[in-house]
């Protein structure tokens, strides 16, 4: 009968071998001397020189670190070629030696303990001395605190909580320290303090240093047994920068102990502030003012914040159901990019944006085939973009003119009908006709592929900029409105036109 294929993973310990236990060190003999059944993963560990020392025979992985340039192929590698020998008739138990405890920071363990069931082999564990042991003995921390371990070579902002402890392993070179610094960075202050350790609990190889987060990437010494400590912090400096600081701010405020104003909000109260909030948003980006547009988009985001207060006040959802809906949203109607289906380009995605929307509907009860064309312009729109939409729907059914040249002589008419309303009609008919006249000049927009709302604000800023010139000349004259005739406005209005236009304004 064919013994059961079988891999023993031992952890090698931080590298100090008096933390190494008796039945360990024994393994590791009889494994080495058994000949051909002792890996390590790696050599680069002071506990092989008394491997070395006693002349215990191994085999080391390191070969396939050098062969590859990704950590994902050399992990899988690893594991492949382990599996692969304990599976020779002669193999007998595979003693893999990992530096640390074999369930800390080894990818190849983890792959290990996924395939070697389904692959018919046993596998054991046989833990030994984490380095995370000597960063809570030699860094100084309790990880009861709030505490987590984070891997170097893959780090990313989403992961960053002030709050908490954080200790980042797999810092093997100055690369991946300065990938480190600036990760940290989108969260921490530049001089923000932080701790290298080098092979912590390594008698004579031991350094501690902290240095203010910039110099990370100038510490001297990285290798295999180096890592970061983050310390947690309170600081407003830091916390300010996330998410959760603001929700909790948002929370206070709406609480009994906070703003009474903020308190008294409700939805229909705070209508106008997002109106006004979305317009004061469009006016800094047609100033081109980062700045400004930094700040405004944050007054933006706290109506958002505030509307999904109040529903979470009533126990209705949250902000974060609000963005687990986004985020599904993003990802099912991006299936170019998250799924199998292709876009090529802007217009094709849209289709498939398009397609999902119906497709939306339809599991929701609607059948987009019995909505009228129109469905789906938000009612609250401004004017000349509601128009602008209402004609978009309307023409991709086919309902609009089919040149430039037809539509020139629309705007005309509705012209001339505005003027016989003056002559010889009331108000509410002299209403109606104008608002024809606009309609007809936003269909002249999209023919002329002119967003109206954005020509209309590019005619009240040049206007507010001659106005202001006005002003500015009456001001520097010494004169005020009421003694200024309509004759004099005018030519400084002109005035205005030539020096502006000769500035590119």
């Amino acid at each position: 009968m064919t013994a059961q294929p079988q891999i023993t993973v031992l952890g090698l310990g931080t590298g100090d071998e008096n933390q190494l236990t008796l039945g360990a060190w024994r393994k590791l003999e009889a494994a080495g001397n058994r000949g051909g059944s002792l890996y390590l993963r790696t050599q680069e560990h002071p506990m092989v020189s008394m491997l070395d020392h006693h002349g215990i025979r191994y085999e080391s992985f390191d070969a396939v670190y050098e062969a590859n340039d990704r950590f994902d192929r050399v992990y899988e590698t690893i594991a492949d070629e382990l599996m692969a020998k304990a599976k020779l008739p002669e193999a007998g138990e595979i003693l893999y030696a990992v530096p640390g405890h074999p369930m800390v920071a080894e990818r190849t363990v983890q792959l290990l303990r996924e395939r070697c069931s389904s692959e018919g082999i046993l596998l054991t564990l046989l833990g030994g001395e984490s380095f995370l042991d000597q960063a809570f003995l030699r860094l100084g921390f309790d990880p009861i605190e709030g505490f987590q371990l984070l891997d170097g070579t893959a780090l990313s902002p989403y992961m960053l909580n002030p709050q908490l402890h954080t200790v980042i392993g797999q810092v093997y070179d100055t690369f991946t320290a300065s990938d480190v610094k600036l990760t940290l960075m989108e969260l921490y202050p530049d001089d923000y303090p932080v701790t290298v350790g080098h092979a912590l609990g390594v008698a004579g190889e031991e350094r501690v240093r902290e240095v203010p987060l910039y110099e990370l990437d100038r510490v001297e010494g990285y290798g295999n047994l180096s890592l970061v400590w983050v310390p947690r912090t309170e600081s407003e400096i830091v916390r300010k920068r996330t998410f959760a600081r603001l929700h909790e701010i948002v929370e206070i405020l709406r609480s009994p102990e906070g703003c009474p104003w903020d308190r008294e909000q409700t939805h229909q109260s705070l209508r106008r502030n997002l109106i006004e909030e979305a317009y004061e948003v469009l006016e800094t980006i047609d100033e081109d003012d980062p700045d400004h547009l930094r700040e405004e988009l944050g007054d933006l985001l706290l109506q958002v914040m505030l509307h999904a207060q109040i529903e979470a006040d009533e126990g209705s959802f949250t902000v974060f159901d609000v963005i687990a809906e986004l985020n599904d949203k993003l990802v099912r109607r991006h299936p170019h990019v998250f799924g199998t289906q292709s876009a090529e380009d802007a217009e094709e995605a849209l289709g498939n944006w398009q397609q999902i929307k119906e497709e939306e509907k339809r599991s929701k009860g609607i059948e987009p085939e019995a909505q009228s064309v129109l469905a789906g312009v938000p009612r609250e729109l401004p004017g000349l973009l509601k128009a602008y939409k209402l004609q978009k729907k309307a023409a991709a059914v086919g309902f609009d003119w089919k040149t430039l040249d037809e539509v020139l002589p629309v705007v005309e008419s509705e012209l001339e009908e505005v003027r016989d309303a003056i002559r010889r009609l009331g108000r509410a008919e002299q209403q109606e006709e104008l608002g024809d006249l606009l309609f007809a000049v936003v269909n002249l927009a999209r023919f002329l592929k002119i967003e109206p709302e954005e020509a209309m604000a590019d005619a009240n800023r040049k206007f507010s900029r001659r106005f202001g010139y006005i002003e500015t000349r009456l001001r520097e004259q010494g004169k005020k409105w009421e003694h200024t005739g309509l004759q004099e406005m005018e030519e400084l209005w002109q005035e205005a036109k030539k020096v502006q236009k000769s500035a590119g304004l």
